[in-house]
């Protein structure tokens, strides 16, 4: 079953250009963590009004990528990210998980 996941990441507007050049320049170890925890169709959506940012994954196993949080790679992206963007004493970031009400696979 594909799990859709939306979380909201606080992000301060003057951060965001840096937020995205870090995403775009991603290392390669970040990425393959992302997919081996069964990652993909990830995407994250800015809202600069709000102060932060939106990102969809979606995910088969939810034991697998929540334990990804406990990764080294995890640990050291999120300290990698703190410069940018507020966090939690551990480093993860300050994020709400937003609750799917309804999808709409066709709208046909």
């Amino acid at each position: 079953m594909t799990h859709r996941l939306l979380t909201a990441l606080r992000v301060p507007p003057e951060a965001l250009d840096e937020y995205r050049r870090r995403h775009e320049e991603m290392d390669a170890e970040v990425r393959a963590s992302i997919a081996a925890n069964g990652g993909r169709n990830l995407s994250i959506f800015a809202a600069p009004e709000w102060e932060c940012v939106v990102m969809y994954v979606e995910v088969d196993d939810l034991d697998a990528w929540n334990r990804a949080a406990s990764s080294d790679t995890t640990r050291r992206w999120w300290a990698y990210m703190a410069e940018v963007m507020p966090t939690h004493p551990d480093l993860s970031p300050i994020a709400t998980d937003l609750n799917l009400i309804f999808h709409l696979d066709d709208a046909g």
